[in-house]
């Protein structure tokens, strides 16, 4: 019964989706969507809790305590990731691999100028967001850079500043395979963007 009602719940949503693209344009649906999502959660989240019988603000608190704790166990990894950023970029090591690489990823579609933010973007999303903001302010934001770096941006994940955070958090060591398949994704989500942006922006 409860699996039948939250179908019944879920595809209410989709259909009142549905009929406010086909009744109105998809930017004004999402600028709507977008002003209202965070607020919506805010408030549906804690009247969810509150009418399941959850203790929300004490629930609230024990998980604040608890995130408190964790922010000390992970400020070792995280002062050891920021540290190896900065060397590979202070060094030259970025600049030099950007160089090696750029007459490849230039035959696929890959201006040389982008290599840094693909390289930075597993590292560092402040990072990476730095490099897309110049690039767009030196190229403009409606060019080919500019669009290749944005849809980059949204395709890739700050791989191993996550690893630290998540890993650090618990105290675990040995990544074993969690690197490699998100680099991996990382790598596909680069060669994605490339794609797309060559098929949509040609």
């Amino acid at each position: 019964m409860k699996n039948l009602k939250g179908k019944i719940i879920l595809f209410s949503i989709l259909g009142l989706l549905i009929a406010c693209f086909a009744l109105f344009s998809f930017v004004s649906v999402m600028q709507v969507i977008s002003v209202l999502a965070i607020p919506l959660i805010i408030v549906i989240i804690p009247l969810y809790g509150y009418f399941k019988g959850v203790k929300v603000y004490e629930v609230f608190t024990d998980g604040a305590k608890e995130g408190f704790q964790v922010a000390l166990r992970i400020i070792p990894f995280l002062v050891a990731i920021f540290l190896a950023i900065s060397a590979f970029r202070s060094s030259g090591a970025m600049d030099l691999l950007s160089w090696i690489l750029s007459p490849i990823t230039s035959r696929i579609g890959m201006p040389g100028e982008v290599i840094p933010m693909a390289l930075m973007r597993p590292l560092s999303g402040s990072g990476a967001l730095g490099i897309m903001s110049e690039l767009i302010k030196t190229h403009g934001a409606d060019s080919y850079i500019g669009r290749l770096v944005s849809i980059m941006m949204g395709s890739t994940e700050t791989t191993f500043y996550i690893l630290a955070v998540y890993f650090g958090s618990i105290n675990v060591k040995q990544t074993r395979h969690a690197l490699p398949a998100a680099l991996t994704a990382d790598l596909a989500g680069i060669i994605a963007s490339v794609v797309i942006c060559q098929i949509i922006f040609g």
